[in-house]
C-alpha cells in the first residue's frame, strides 16, 4: 500500500479553478504514484456482490504468451510505450483499497488508430482490456483486476478543433480537465464541471464515469456538456457517434450510452464538449444552522429564492467538529451544520440568496472578500478528515433532496452501531453525501467494522429512494448492487446491453456490472 497525500510529497499542490476564479489543493498528480511505499491513510469502500450469475472472468496469461503480447503490441504502439503490469503509476487508482491492482501488461497507445489495433488484437485473443485515464477516480474502475492489459490514454492530448464563437470544442480522451478549463476562460468561456484533481482527471475518465463535482447543481454532471464521442469498440471498431452539432435525435443516444459506461462497453478516444459564456466569478455565501433538520430547510429556502446556486455544499457536526478550526471566519456556539452557497450571477443575486439562508441561521450568513480562502480550506476536508484518526472509509451515495437531513443524521447512527467515528459532508443541492468512517488504519478491527458500515450505508441510501453513487461511479467498489438498487429487469437490459457490445466480457471486465 502506497500513500498518495499530497503531503507525502513535502508541498501542497494548487490548481486555479477556472470556472469560478478561485484555486484550491489537488490530491497528488499521477507521477507522484512511483513514490516509495508506505502505509495509506485512507481505505477504499469496497463492497463487491457477486454470484453464480457473474460472467467469467478472462483467465491470466502464462508468462511465455505475455512475451508474445509484448511482442505484437510493440509492433503497434512501440516498445517504448510498454510498461510492466505491474507498474504502480498505473495499476491503481485514487481508490483506497488494501492493495493495488495487477495487470500483465500496460500499454500506452499514441492516437485512436492505434487504440482501435490494440482493442482488435486483444478482441481476437481473448485478452481483458482495463481502460485508464488519469487514475483520479475513486471507484476502482481503472484498477486491473490481475489479468489482460491497461490500455492508458493518457497519450492522446490533442485539441482536435476549437470554435469559441459558435462554443465547442472537440478534445482526446488524455486532455486535462484543467485544459478544457483553461481554454474555455482564456475566451471568456466555461466547461462548469468540476470534478476533483483537474489536472489530474482527463476528459476521456471524466465522460466514461460521467463526473460531477460541486457545480453541477446548478450545470449538470459532465455527461450534460457531451454533444458527440468517438470511441473503439469490440471487435477493434472505431466508432464516432453525435459531433458539433448541439442537438442530434437521430438515432439511439449512443453518445450517452457510453457516457458513464465505465469503460464496460468501449474504451473512449475523443470526446465532442459545448461551451458556454462566462457567467461570472465566485461570490460565495456561508451560514450555521443548529442541527442538520434546520439546515436542510435552509436549503430548500435557498431553492426557492429566485436566482439559481452555482454549487450548494454542507458539512455536518462531526466534520465541523474536525475541520472547523481551519474555518476563514467565526463559527458561532451550537453550530451542527454549516452551508455553503455559491453564486456565479452577480452580487444582487448573491444578496437574494443570503437572505434565504438568514433564516434559523445562528448568525449573519457570512460574505467573502477571497473566495479562494473559502473554496481551498472546503477542498482540503478530505484529508482533514482522513487524519483525524489515521484513516478512512469513505462513499458517495445520493438520495433525494427531501431525504437529505435522515441521510447524514442515519449516516452518524450506522457509525455508532457499527463502533466506528462518522461525519459527512458533500453537494447538498444534488443529495450527495461523502459520508465516512474514520478509523486507526493498522486495527482491522475498526477496518472491518467500517466495511460493514459502509454496506449498511448503501443499504440506506437506496431505502430512502437514492443511489449507491452519485458521482463515482461503481467499478469495482461497488460491483454488484445494481442488483439490490434496481429491479431484475432493469439489470437484464443492463446485461443485455454489456452483452451485445462485448459478447466476449473483455471490456475492463469485473466493473459496474457482477
Amino acid at each position: 500500500m502506497r500513500e498518495r497525500s499530497v503531503e507525502a510529497l513535502g508541498g501542497v499542490a494548487r490548481h486555479e479553478r477556472v470556472g469560478t476564479l478561485v484555486s484550491y489543493p489537488l490530491r497528488a498528480p499521477l507521477l507522484a504514484r512511483a513514490a516509495a511505499a508506505q502505509p495509506r491513510h485512507d481505505v477504499g469502500l469496497l463492497h463487491p456482490v457477486t454470484g453464480p450469475d457473474s460472467p467469467p472472468q478472462p483467465p491470466c496469461l502464462p508468462p511465455d504468451t505475455v512475451c508474445g503480447v509484448q511482442q505484437e503490441l510493440a509492433k503497434i504502439v512501440g516498445a517504448e510505450n510498454l510498461r510492466p503490469g505491474d507498474d504502480p503509476v498505473y495499476t491503481a487508482d485514487e481508490t483506497l483499497f488494501a492493495a493495488d491492482g495487477l495487470a500483465e501488461l500496460v500499454v500506452l497507445p499514441g492516437n485512436a488508430d492505434e487504440v482501435a489495433e490494440v482493442v482488435g488484437w486483444c478482441c481476437a485473443n481473448g485478452v481483458a482490456i482495463t481502460p485508464r485515464g488519469g487514475g483520479s477516480g475513486w471507484a476502482g474502475g481503472a484498477v486491473p483486476q490481475g489479468s489482460g492489459i491497461v490500455l492508458c490514454l493518457e497519450r492522446l492530448t490533442a485539441v482536435r478543433s476549437f470554435d469559441p464563437l459558435r462554443w465547442r470544442i472537440e478534445v482526446e480522451a488524455g486532455v486535462t480537465t484543467a485544459t478544457v478549463h483553461r481554454l474555455a476562460l482564456e475566451n471568456g468561456l466555461y466547461f462548469p464541471p468540476d470534478p476533483g484533481a483537474p489536472e489530474q482527471s482527463l476528459i476521456g475518465g471524466n465522460v466514461a464515469t460521467n463526473a460531477g463535482g460541486p457545480h453541477c447543481f446548478k450545470y449538470g454532471v459532465t455527461g450534460s456538456w457531451v454533444t458527440g464521442v468517438e470511441a473503439v469498440i469490440a471487435p477493434g471498431e472505431l466508432i464516432r457517434v453525435g459531433g458539433a452539432a448541439r442537438k442530434d435525435v437521430a438515432g439511439y443516444d449512443l453518445a450517452g450510452l457510453l457516457t458513464g459506461s465505465e469503460g464496460t462497453l468501449g474504451v473512449i478516444t475523443s470526446v465532442s464538449l459545448r461551451l458556454i459564456p462566462f457567467p461570472g466569478p465566485s461570490l460565495p455565501i456561508a451560514a450555521f444552522y443548529a442541527d442538520a433538520a434546520r439546515g436542510c430547510e435552509a436549503i430548500e429556502r435557498v431553492m426557492a429564492a429566485g436566482p439559481v446556486a452555482a454549487a450548494i455544499e454542507y458539512l455536518d457536526a462531526a466534520t465541523l467538529a474536525i475541520a472547523g478550526g481551519g474555518f476563514p471566519g467565526g463559527i458561532p456556539a451550537g453550530s451542527g451544520f454549516l452551508l455553503i452557497v455559491d453564486c456565479d450571477s452577480g452580487e444582487a443575486d448573491r444578496d437574494a440568496l443570503r437572505e434565504a439562508m438568514a433564516q434559523e441561521a445562528l448568525d449573519e450568513p457570512l460574505a467573502f472578500d477571497d473566495p479562494g480562502v473559502l473554496w481551498r480550506w472546503r477542498e482540503g476536508l478530505g484529508t482533514l478528515v482522513s487524519s483525524h484518526l489515521g484513516s478512512k472509509i469513505s462513499d458517495d451515495i445520493a438520495v433525494p433532496i427531501d431525504r437529505l437531513a435522515e441521510a447524514i443524521e442515519g449516516t452518524i447512527e450506522i457509525g455508532d452501531r457499527h463502533g466506528i467515528a462518522a461525519c459527512s459532508f458533500g453537494h447538498a443541492g444534488d443529495g450527495n453525501l461523502h459520508s465516512t468512517f474514520m478509523l486507526d488504519p493498522n486495527d482491522e478491527l475498526a477496518i472491518r467494522r467500517a466495511k460493514a458500515a459502509g454496506d449498511e450505508l448503501l443499504a440506506m441510501a437506496i431505502e430512502l429512494g437514492g443511489t449507491i453513487s452519485g458521482e463515482h461511479g461503481v467499478g469495482v467498489a461497488k460491483n454488484g448492487w445494481l442488483h439490490r438498487q434496481w429491479r431484475e429487469p432493469a439489470v437484464r437490459a443492463h446485461e443485455a446491453i454489456k452483452q451485445a457490445l462485448d459478447p466476449k466480457n473483455l471490456m475492463n471486465p469485473g466493473k459496474k456490472l457482477p
